[in-house]
């Protein structure tokens, strides 16, 4: 008896550790308000807010975010958007992966960069903040710069002393015009991510 239970016991911990290995967290960033909702740093939220509209899902604001939960081939993504601001990021981040005891290299955090061309892919899986605020944050809370992040190019055409009008300004109609394209990619990025792993989406989408 005591082995049959020694065995329902290890078989529940088998499917718990299974259970956790196919959570995600997709972490978009951004700063709440609608002030904020079309400007170029906020493209993290936009690219989740369209995913969400092509799948119907709903967000909700939960503690330190808005979440949504999206389930595909037996992997559950969870869906976030920091209500802590930009540069708080990774207070949001840390705490929703402890509480849904989800690995380091299930998360993937999506932000913008200005080092790329409007509407460039970069994924990587370790670096730098690159001097970004929510980067540098997440980086501090994680205590590691290992963590999967996907640079959504916004190129750096401002004029000198202009980035901060340029970042958290809002998309030009050209921009716009080509946004559509560039979001249907990012979902598609985001479920290869879950689906195929990091490796994989680097090669199929990086520089695309």
């Amino acid at each position: 008896m005591y082995r049959f239970l020694l065995r329902l016991f290890k078989r529940k911990k088998e499917k718990e550790g299974q259970d956790i290995m196919k959570k995600y967290l997709i972490v978009g960033l951004g700063n709440i308000g609608e002030k904020y909702a079309n400007t170029r740093h906020n493209i993290g939220f936009k690219i989740l807010d369209y995913f969400a509209k092509k799948e119907a899902l709903t967000f909700e604001t939960q503690k330190l975010g808005d979440i949504t939960t999206y389930k595909l081939k037996g992997r559950t993504f969870i869906f976030l958007k920091p209500n802590t601001y930009m540069n708080l990021s990774g207070k949001a981040i840390l705490y929703w992966l402890t509480k849904e005891k989800i690995p380091l290299e299930n998360v993937l955090v999506i932000t913008d960069d200005l080092n790329l061309p409007f509407g460039s892919i970069r994924l990587k899986a370790k670096g730098s903040d690159g001097g970004h605020n929510g980067l540098k944050d997440i980086q501090e809370k994680l205590n590691t710069t290992k963590y999967n992040r996907y640079r959504f190019g916004i190129s750096d055409a401002f004029s000198k002393g202009r980035q901060i009008d340029y970042v958290l300004g809002e998309w030009n109609q050209e921009e716009l015009d080509k946004l559509k394209e560039r979001l249907d990619k990012s979902v598609e990025l985001i479920k290869s991510f879950v689906l195929a792993g990091m490796n994989i989406t680097m090669n199929t989408f990086n520089g695309k």
